[in-house]
């Protein structure tokens, strides 16, 4: 739920925002890869982070000590349909040019941030995806492909323990709310650090249907909103979560969060209300150290299959995630290919 929708709606000249390395498109794909801001060190632990959203699939291998991305940055447009196959074969591909490229082990593990209510590895709902994604076995599936230890969490539920251990969140007492605008709206809740998983309150109905409907960064693209009306929909939706839950701060997330100037004045919670750190690759960096944490968990009870369920907080775990030297790549690594589905392997 984090993707940044198309800026088609009418705008003012962008604000100036947090510069990033230049972006390479292949225009026949519409693959985009962005360099990573710095190569690993040498012993970093490194896990890959996936990020699914609707219209798009990012991913990077991460630095688990300083939540920075050490590879290109791969995003590539949600197969259309989003069946749980041609996401897969996604995923896949994201995940071997990561490997490739950072010459990584099979000890490393993979961490993706889905949109929906995820339990214990299988997908539950699936708004903004294909409903066939529906009690869909995303762990198991992807653990087949992939050959690693895969972890499957909430999207927003990702966005936001990365931008509570190494962004706007971090060291932030009480409650604490992320709210990722891109495809539909993504939330996650955390008490003290700690993450209530799920929350998913873009479904909360206001005016009669889904919040998000209206509340979402695509819903401002796609009714042609300006910022100051787009923000009164938001508004809306952010006051009738401060009613329920009396955070003491809300985090705004998602892509459209490089244009907070725009509609961040107009907000009016009691709760103050920050722009996230991690802007758009919140959910790959979370994802990373969810999976890391997880794999560590399973080893340590012998288990390779998915853990149990445990509170999630924003301090770092013990975890030990080893990665082999990373290769230098004479010409960087290859944009990744127009993805198709191919049989599931056997």
């Amino acid at each position: 739920m984090t993707d940044e929708p198309p800026e088609t709606a009418p705008a003012a000249p962008p604000a100036p925002r947090r510069r990033r390395p230049a972006t390479s498109t292949t225009p026949a794909s519409g693959v985009k890869a962005v360099p990573p801001v710095a190569p690993p060190e040498p012993g970093a632990r490194i896990a890959i982070g996936i990020d699914v959203g609707g219209s798009g699939v990012k991913g990077a291998g991460v630095d688990l000590d300083t939540g920075k991305l050490v590879s290109t940055r791969h995003r590539v447009p949600t197969p259309q349909p989003s069946t749980p196959d041609a996401v897969v074969a996604t995923i896949s591909r994201l995940v071997k040019r990561v490997e490739k490229e950072l010459a990584l082990g099979r000890d490393v593990p993979v961490g993706v941030g889905f949109p929906g209510v995820v339990l214990d590895g299988t997908v539950k709902t699936a708004a903004n995806v294909d409903p066939g994604w529906a009690d869909y076995p995303a762990e198991e599936a992807l653990r087949r492909w992939l050959k690693r230890h895969v972890t499957v969490v909430n999207d927003a539920d990702a966005a936001g323990v990365a931008e509570m251990r190494f962004g706007a969140g971090r060291g932030e007492p009480g409650s604490v709310f992320l709210i990722t605008l891109g495809t539909g709206t993504g939330s996650a809740l955390f008490w003290n650090g700690t993450l209530v998983p799920n929350l998913e309150l873009g479904h909360m109905e206001i005016r009669g249907r889904d919040a998000e409907r209206r509340s979402a960064a695509a819903a401002r693209v796609r009714r042609g909103l300006s910022w100051k009306a787009w923000a009164l929909d938001l508004d809306e939706h952010l006051l009738a979560i401060e009613k329920l839950f009396w955070p003491n701060l809300f985090i705004i997330g998602g892509g459209v969060s490089k244009r907070a100037d725009k509609f961040m004045p107009r907000l009016t919670t009691r709760a103050r209300i920050v722009p996230a750190q991690l802007l758009n690759d919140a959910g790959i960096v979370g994802s990373a150290v969810l999976a890391s944490e997880r794999a560590a968990e399973a080893t340590t009870s012998g288990d390779g299959g998915t853990p149990p369920e445990r509170a999630v907080t924003s301090e770092p775990t013990a975890s030990s995630v080893r990665k082999r030297a990373p290769k230098a790549s004479a010409g960087g690594p290859d944009p990744v290919a127009a993805v198709q589905a191919p049989a599931a392997p056997t």
